[in-house]
């Protein structure tokens, strides 16, 4: 039997007014070799009618999306990873 180390990564994609480069980017966080993976897209109050959105909701489960204030503390990333801390903590 092996002990294989297969942490959870997650990989965090920040997004303002992006919907033309988005579908891009989720796709090749899916497209990773490495299996054990979570794609959070953060939305930072992308003015696009909805297109950024719309893009990332059409992923469905694949993705979490989140959607933020532009500008507002915490910055997307950092909101990424306190998401990604609050599914690892213990309890």
């Amino acid at each position: 039997m092996s002990n294989t180390f297969n942490p959870l990564v997650s990989i965090v994609i920040p997004v303002y007014n992006g919907s033309n480069y988005l579908r891009e980017a989720i796709d090749s966080a899916l497209a990773q070799i490495y299996r054990n993976i979570e794609v959070l897209v953060i939305n930072d109050g992308s003015r696009d009618d909805g297109k950024t959105e719309a893009v990332a909701l059409s992923y469905g489960d694949r993705i979490r999306y989140f959607a933020k204030e532009n500008g507002a503390w915490p910055l997307p990333s950092i909101k990424g990873s306190q998401k990604c801390a609050e599914n690892t903590s213990p309890g």
